[in-house]
Order: structure tokens, then sequence, then C-alpha cells
């Protein structure tokens, strides 16, 4: 998570932030603290992704809503904040692109050096849109309020591991600054949070993105001896406690706060919005958490002490008939429409490309192919910029098992000894044309199968013994004699 740099926050945004929800969380912009990588990195040892919860010696501990609601101030009951690219159209009239609306919107156009795919370089805003000028008309302040409401949005909650890119999937919310407050802000960042966490948990990942200050503030609440020194005043959010924090060596132990915020110093300072019932209901609610593709859940009955619960998991046994779902049985029991339609808008139907969904059919096919025989392929061109190994791998072949090469020696060492016989017969060494054997490179390149119907055909092919097995033997100097059968004599009567 980045500072916004050359951006400070103007009187002038303050309403629209305001009417956004987002106005604490840009209070939070010159007051954030370095991160402790050290601590973070021991707590993502501990995160369990089937759980979302850090499994510690005492107990589950997790990041809920109610954290969220008091570290960032954001609104946690609201519309899912969710759509793609696809549903631009319903905003756009005329099916313009993506990238008209943003010179509408923002009145630039990004040139093709700050665009990575649907990701803008945070420097174009940092230096487009550093400071409102005095005396700007009203769309004018509003076109910076929504490049300041961007980069807030994809530097400082949903950023990814980059951290100097802004994807443009804010522009429908950005275009309609009256609606932005009727969506939950939280429950989104909670569930980038959660999906960044489970990410990093897999050994091959090695970067963690995400609301990073979210996680460590709830740290340094939650676990006292962890805590900084000398940050003992607060404000609202309280996330801003740890402003000018540097991480150092300080002494770090286990114990754990499960009601940090329950003292009479944080209610004091609490904004009155936070307290609301219908947010503070939504604490202790196990519900889903949407951020566009990404679904997780927000799993409080696995940390109810966090809430002055007790947890009591060997009790649900008992009361298991209490938990039996009642619903009723339809003749129907597929997908509604409503879902399907909401399915169709937010799911993927196909996972391959579009490129490969179509009727391969009407893809002509070329004369040369048919005049080419049945065992070969036209030429493919080879792409630009790609190097022509095929001579240098041809070469590291040699002597392989790839080219075959191993095999030889075995196979002319056994046509030597049917050669010779069990009474002796023509040596190793002497001359005289081998069974079967050609005088090319490869032994069988001049067999007559093979130039009947090619070289898969041919005897010398592993596959073409189906009742000799050769045994596995590597090194070439080895001679396999056979050993000759005992035949029963014959006795005359």
């Amino acid at each position: 998570m980045r500072r916004q740099q050359g951006k400070r926050l103007d009187d002038r945004y303050v309403p629209y932030l305001q009417m956004a929800g987002l106005y604490h969380l840009a209070r939070l912009n010159d007051r954030w603290f370095r991160l402790d990588e050290a601590l973070v990195n021991a707590f993502v040892e501990r995160w369990r992704p089937e759980t979302h919860t850090f499994h510690m010696p005492f107990g589950e501990c997790t990041i809920t809503l109610q954290d969220v609601a008091y570290q960032l101030g954001l609104p946690v009951d609201g519309r899912y904040v969710s759509g793609c690219l696809l549903e631009f159209q319903i905003y756009i009239q005329g099916g313009r692109s993506a990238w008209v609306w943003f010179q509408e919107l923002l009145g630039v156009t990004p040139p093709p050096s700050q665009v990575q795919k649907y990701a803008v370089n945070c420097s174009l805003f940092q230096e487009t849109f550093g400071e409102c000028p005095d005396g700007a008309d009203d769309e004018t302040v509003r076109r910076y309020v929504r490049a300041y409401i961007m980069m807030l949005l994809g530097t400082q909650l949903f950023a990814d591991k980059s951290g100097n890119r802004v994807h443009i999937r804010w522009l429908p919310y950005v275009a309609r600054l009256e609606e932005m407050g009727t969506y939950s802000w939280g429950s989104a960042a909670l569930a980038w949070l959660y999906r960044c966490m489970c990410r990093v948990a897999n050994r091959h990942v090695v970067k963690l993105a995400g609301p990073l200050q979210l996680l460590q503030s709830w740290i340094f609440w939650r676990f006292p001896l962890f805590r900084p020194a000398g940050y003992e005043t607060f404000s609202w959010p309280l996330a801003s406690r740890w402003s000018g924090y540097n991480p150092s060596g300080s002494e770090k132990g286990p114990r754990f706060i499960w009601m940090p915020y329950s003292s009479p110093d944080v209610l004091q300072v609490v904004h009155p919005e936070a307290l609301e019932h219908r947010h503070m209901a939504l604490w202790r609610s196990v519900t889903s958490l949407i951020y566009f593709a990404v679904i997780e859940w927000h799993q409080i009955d696995r940390v109810l002490p966090q809430f002055g619960g007790l947890q009591k998991w060997h009790l649900y046994w008992e009361s298991r008939a209490e938990t039996v779902l009642r619903f009723d049985v339809v003749a129907d029991p597929g997908p509604s429409h409503e879902f399907l339609e909401w399915w169709l808008q937010h799911g993927k139907r196909f996972l391959s490309p579009d490129m490969h969904l179509g009727d391969p059919r009407a893809v002509p096919i070329p004369v040369e192919a048919s005049q080419r025989g049945v065992g070969r392929v036209p030429d493919m061109d080879r792409p630009e910029d790609v190097p022509d190994r095929r001579r240098v791998e041809r070469r590291t072949r040699v002597g392989t098992r790839r080219s075959q090469r191993d095999w030889n020696w075995l196979e002319h060492a056994m046509d030597d000894d049917d050669d010779a016989g069990p009474a002796g017969g023509r040596r190793r060494g002497q001359g005289g044309r081998r069974r079967g054997r050609g005088t090319g490179d490869h032994p069988c390149c001049d067999h007559p199968c093979v130039r009947a119907s090619g070289p898969t055909s041919s005897p010398c092919h592993p596959q073409s013994y189906p009742a000799r097995r050769h045994p596995p033997l590597h090194h070439p100097t080895i001679r396999l004699r056979r050993q000759p059968v005992e035949r029963p004599v014959k006795r005359s009567a």
C-alpha cells in the first residue's frame, strides 16, 4: 500500500468523499505507517485458507467486518461491489469504448506508454491531477475528485502486487458519485484481503498484496506486546494511531486482547456512523464477502470470543437436530431465472477464450496440405523473434535414449547371435549383410516395411516387437548371449 504522493486532500473534495463513504479512509492518506514485514510474515504462516482464520496456541482469531469498520472507518452495509467491463455499455450510450469514457470522465486520454491492459500507471494520475487549480468550476472539481477516488481505491484498498497501477474498473462507480455511498466498501476490502492472504499461503507465491495496513493495525490492537512504544493517543479511524511507525526490534509476546474496542477511551473517538445498528448487526453475520470475482466467507462463528461469546464447538453435536435445514421441495429444483441472469452477468461461462470457441470446420484447409500425403502436415510458419534451436536440440539428443541410439547396439548383438546360432557359425566382426538392416544411419531406414508405409511400421520400432522384451541394459560393452535350449533325446525302442 502506497501513499498518494502529491495528492493532498483538498477541502473541495470532502463533500464528495463523505457522500461516497470514503472520507475517513482519505484522512488516513497522510497518516500511514511503515509495514513490519517480519511481523506480517509471521502471521501469514498462521493463516488457514480453508477457515480464513489465524491458528494460534490459544485458539482461532481473524479480521472481521467490525475490525474494518473501526480501523478504516468504511461502511460495511450496502450493495456488494461487483461488475465487469462487459457492462460498460449499460452506462455508455452508443457502445463507445471504455477509453472514450475515460476521456469524458477525467478529461485526458492516457498514452499507450502509461497503459497496461486495463490499468493506468499511477504516475499519470499524480502528474495530471496533483492539485486542483484555484477557481476551478464544478465540472473540473468533479474530474479531480474522480481521479482522487480511483487513486484511493486502487492504491490503498485494492492494490495489486505492483502497487503503481490503477484499474479502470472503477469508471462505472466514479461516473455516479452520488451512488457510491450505497456500496459496502468494507466487505469488499475484507474479501480482497482474505483472497490475498489465501494466495500467499501457497509456497510458490512470494509477494503479498491487499490492504496490509489494516492487517498490521489489527495485530497492534489485538496483541499489545507487539505494539510499538510511544503510541498511546489515538483518534478516528483507529488505524491512524500508528502514524509514523517505523519497524524495529521491539519486544514481542503472545498475549492477545479479545475485545480491544470496548474500552471507554476507544468509544470516545469512534464515529457515530460506525455504531449504527445496520452496521453493527453485520459484524456478527456469517455471510459472503464479494469483490468482483472474489467471493470469500465471513466466518465469525469460529471466533466468537472476539465478540464476547464462548467458543463451544464440542457442544454443537448435542444440538445437531436444531441445525437441520428445512426448505420446500419444488418440482423443478433448477436455478431460478433471477439467478441465471446474475450468473450470466458476473460468472465466467467458458474457460477457453473466444478465439477457441469457433467452429473449426470454418477454417479453410490449404491446398498444399492435401498434396503432401496423409503422414505429413503443412510447414509451420516460424514465429518472429524466436531463435531456431532445432539444430542445437538435435545435437544434444545424439547418443541418448531419446534418439534410440542406445538400443542399436543391443539389437545388433542379438542379430549377430541369431546368425551364429548355438553351434557357433559366423562370429561377430566377420563380413556379411545383417538380416533386415540397411546401410543408412538408422537401422530402420532401408527396411521394406518402411519403404512401403513409413518409419512407424518398421520392425525395429520398440512397439514392433510384442514378443521380444529387451532387458534394460545400458552399457554398450555388455554382450547378450542366449542360453542353448536343451532338447529331449529321442531314444529308440
